[in-house]
């Protein structure tokens, strides 16, 4: 049994992306970049560090980043001089990732917050922060068992089905979009199996979401990312399923670099291809996918492995970490909210008038 250094861990599951302690001066994180082969937590005592581990993926995921960024808020609040300072310590975890809007999202929720407690004495006031921050983390896990449920039902019996990168506990506060849904069916009785893409160039697919859906006891296999095509052509694939780092206004979804092939392939196969993303991930403010901005990371993750460099020197490497997949292509959009189908200015609207989950 995998244990969380912490007494009380808001995950639902047996591991946690991070945590808060009791006393709110110390983030616990586990360090994705190790797993599987090593499950170690961090301690994070200050901004930075969590600002560190958020660029460097110790911590990766849209709503986890968002998460990381809310706690470490809480460990600027307890070192801030003034609210301008604490300003510049959310202006550096927004600086980090600029792709997933949970991030930007996450950091005003707490500087909203901020602006209401900080005639507070220190104590109170940390508080006051940290409980918004542990709110927000449960709010998080509470939609995803709902996009869980919603999902579940467009799962059918015997299902095989193909995810692409990592959008499970790890990637969330606890349970996951994607395998929110994967796990939801399988807690629902159906027999399923799930393909997972390696997920190139870090590997979460082969690394992050078979660990998860082996702690589970979920049937699943490893396939290289250039096979998914293949075997939506043989017939053996029921539906795809994935997670979203940004929605836009027409339902155009910012995902994974590689996540555009797979939904290609899969309109081509006629084989559903659903995304599933709690509502902080919409960008109502961003009106199509075009408009999103992509994050370029370093060439090293392409040219090396490890420590060991595959491409000849002197050989450049491109290394966008997203790419946009056309609402076009998209079955169904799954949030806390209800089902989008499909995700479209009109059916995105109609969730937002509706302030309470809807089936």
């Amino acid at each position: 049994m995998i244990v969380v250094p912490h007494p009380a861990p808001l995950s639902a599951a047996s591991y946690s992306a991070m945590e808060l302690l009791p006393d709110n001066d110390l983030l616990v994180m586990l360090d994705q970049r190790l797993l599987p082969s090593e499950v170690v937590y961090r301690q994070l005592h200050s901004v930075a560090e969590v600002a560190l581990s958020i660029k460097e993926m110790w911590v990766r995921g849209a709503p986890a980043i968002g998460l990381a960024a809310a706690y470490g808020m809480v460990l600027a609040a307890r070192k801030a001089d003034s609210l301008q300072d604490l300003r510049s310590h959310a202006d550096l975890l927004v600086a980090t990732r600029p792709t997933a809007v949970n991030l930007r999202w996450a950091v005003e929720q707490m500087l909203a917050r901020a602006d209401r407690c900080w005639s507070s004495a220190l104590a109170d006031r940390v508080e006051s922060m940290a409980a918004k921050a542990r709110q927000l983390h449960q709010a998080d896990v509470s939609a995803n068992r709902r996009m869980g449920q919603l999902g579940a039902q467009f799962v059918p019996e015997q299902a095989v089905i193909v995810t692409y990168c990592n959008a499970g506990a790890l990637a969330t506060g606890g349970f996951g979009t994607a395998l929110g849904v994967v796990r939801a069916a399988h807690q629902a009785g159906k027999d399923i199996r799930v393909l997972a893409c390696e997920t190139r160039p870090l590997l979460q697919g082969a690394r992050l979401t078979a660990w998860e859906l082996q702690q589970d006891g979920i049937d699943v296999e490893v396939i290289s990312d250039n096979s998914a095509a293949s075997y939506l052509a043989k017939g053996e694939v029921s539906l795809c399923i994935v997670g979203a780092d940004r929605v836009a206004k027409n339902g155009d979804v910012a995902n994974k670099i590689g996540t555009y092939a797979l939904a290609i392939a899969a309109n081509w196969h006629r084989c559903p291809f659903y995304v599933a993303a709690p509502w902080s991930t919409l960008d109502l403010q961003t009106k199509q996918g075009s408009d999103i901005p992509i994050e370029q990371r370093d060439a090293s993750e392409v040219t090396n492995w490890g420590a060991h460099q595959t491409v000849p020197t002197g050989v450049g490497a491109r290394n966008p970490a997203f790419d946009v997949t056309p609402a076009a292509l998209i079955t169904a959009l799954f949030t806390e909210r209800g089902v989008a189908r499909p995700p479209s200015v009109a059916t995105l609207e109609q969730m937002l008038k509706s302030p309470t989950p809807v089936a």
